[in-house]
């Protein structure tokens, strides 16, 4: 329930509060005293859109703060707590925002977003504006208020959200079924290619290991031509050879007798270059003994290097690049051979997701048919004490094709109305009378609202074009919902005003060149000053008064 409104520098208000009990407060004034003052900077307060213009000339910036007694408001509890909001009895919402744009919002005392307001403002309070008939000419508002009133919002959000979740899989499915002829001409040719590159079965340094054996066979003539040679050099030469030599050496050096120790070293070290000699002469002769020209090999080698080579250029990369080149093939192989398995996985799941839908929409369907009727029965019930005697709405329910699945649910729901016995029914856009448009949007949102958890009610001027005994009949729905509740509602009516519970009145006082709007709340005898102005206009007389002295007492019965 509003507890109370703070208003400082916002339009013609320097410093404003406002207290409010439960019940029905009715808030009226004269022309242009700014009526909607509090309704507006009540909407500032719960997130709408900041206009800079409505800050008070000279001041830089404005301030609103709403407070709500929220004990027992279980989803606005909740909310708080899932958000670290402080969860206290009272909620207060604070809004700033200066002339240079920029704007600030608190819950509690603690920073939050303007989306933060208006989410919480919604569990607080409902505005009903006197252009609300507006919105009830589309289908959509219809099918939220069938919702609302049918306590199937929860519901209607779980349908949406399993239509999401059947729409991804189905879209994704739809894709992966379009692209099928084109994955699977690339898995072929991945196939093939990841064939053709493990036939090569090449390993870390095969590579090499074939370039190297292919330089050697190409010249084996003539690596066995120079290890002839260098045999002979060091060992077969009759002349001399360096073995003969360093023998010679080691005697000669053998048979001195009291060698310096340079000699001794260098005796050390010809004999370790003839062991040396000794170990390379045999290893070249094993060499030699095994190696031999092998025409038939050389190709085989070429051959195989000439295949490697060319797929490196097939593929655009080193040849020793093909190895990482065959693992990412296969990567990508696997992946379209488990996109085959994906294809059957998500056609299951799709089955899921359409079994899951239809069971939460049809469970929907059910409760919107039972609700639709029930509905339709209270606001035509509404619509007689409006005098609309012979006029008839339904609460039409269209269902969609078959098979057809929609966020919405499996129906099209839309108010349609006979406004005189015999008449077709027709859409609420085809009502002729202004008048009557009125009076059908009052009495869908007394309907509306009678069926709402939310604990405060605003009602702007939603009685524009009634008048006389209807005008009388608003007030006692007004008021009736009051006794449940908090009902605020702004009107210009004095039929409408003379059943509220409290009446505050608007007005503003012009003083030198400075002008203020002020909100004062009424005693009994100040009530039927303002219903006598009301009714009288400019020119309030006994007779006037007295009406308005009965209009007050009669509604107060």
């Amino acid at each position: 329930m509003l507890l109370s409104i703070n208003i400082n520098n916002y339009t013609l208000v320097e410093s404003l509060e406002i207290e409010f009990s439960a019940g029905t407060t009715a808030i009226t004034g004269e022309t242009g005293a700014g009526k909607s003052l509090v309704l507006d900077a009540l909407g500032m307060a719960l997130g709408d859109r900041a206009d800079t213009g409505t800050i008070r000339h000279g001041k830089d910036r404005a301030e609103i703060t709403a407070t709500f007694d929220i004990k027992g408001l279980e989803e606005a509890n909740s909310w708080l707590d899932a958000h670290d909001f402080s969860v206290d009895e009272q909620c207060i919402l604070r809004r700033i925002y200066t002339t240079e744009g920029r704007s600030r919002g608190y819950i509690n005392g603690q920073s939050c977003t303007m989306q933060q307001l208006q989410q919480l403002g919604e569990m607080l309070t409902d505005i009903h504006s006197q252009h609300e008939h507006q919105s009830l000419l589309r289908r959509e508002t219809h099918r939220k208020l069938l919702d609302d009133y049918a306590s199937a919002s929860d519901l209607a959000a779980q349908v949406a959200a399993d239509y999401r979740q059947w729409h991804a899989a189905d879209k994704k499915l739809r894709s992966l079924m379009e692209r099928s002829d084109e994955l699977i001409a690339r898995k072929d040719l991945l196939s093939f290619q990841v064939n053709e590159l493990q036939q090569l079965d090449l390993q870390p340094e095969s590579l090499n290991k074939l370039e190297t054996e292919q330089q050697t066979l190409a010249n084996a003539e003539q690596i066995l031509q120079e290890s002839q040679s260098v045999l002979a050099i060091c060992d077969q030469n009759e002349g001399f050879n360096v073995r003969d030599g360093l023998n010679r050496a080691l005697s000669t050096l053998a048979g001195l007798k009291h060698k310096p120790e340079a000699l001794s070293n260098a005796e050390e070290l010809l004999q370790s270059g003839l062991i040396q000699i000794e170990e390379a002469t045999r290893e070249i002769e094993s060499h030699v003994d095994r190696f031999e020209a092998d025409p038939q090999r050389l190709q085989q080698v070429e051959e195989q290097l000439a295949v490697i080579f060319q797929l490196a250029r097939k593929h655009r990369v080193n040849a020793d690049q093909l190895a990482e080149t065959l693992t990412e093939l296969e990567a990508e192989l696997q992946s379209l051979q488990d996109g085959g398995e994906s294809i059957d996985a998500l056609q299951q799941q799709l089955t899921k997701l359409a079994s899951a839908y239809e069971a939460s929409a049809q469970k929907l369907s059910a409760v919107r048919q039972q609700a639709a009727q029930t509905m339709a029965a209270e606001i035509n019930q509404q619509l007689q004490k409006l005098s609309m005697e012979g006029a008839e709405l339904l609460v039409q329910l269209k269902s969609v094709s078959e098979g057809e699945f929609r966020a919405s649910g499996l129906e099209e729901v839309e108010f349609v109305i006979a406004t005189n016995p015999g008449q077709p029914h027709k859409p609420l856009a085809k009502i002729a009378s202004g008048g009557e448009l009125s009076r059908v949007s009052l009495a869908i949102q007394v309907v509306a609202a009678g069926h709402s958890k939310i604990p405060t009610l605003v009602f702007d001027e939603v009685d524009v074009g009634i008048g006389g005994s209807t005008a009388d009949i608003v007030g006692q729905l007004l008021k009736t919902l009051g006794d449940r509740g908090q009902v605020i509602s702004v009107t210009h009516q004095p039929q409408v005003a003379a059943h509220a519970h409290h009446h505050y009145r608007a007005s503003k006082v012009i003083e030198a060149n400075n002008a203020e709007s002020l909100m004062v709340a009424l005693d009994r005898q100040q009530r039927v000053d303002e219903l006598a102005r009301m009714l009288g206009g400019a020119q309030v007389t006994d007779q006037t008064l007295s009406h308005a002295s009965e209009l007050l007492s009669l509604a107060s019965n």
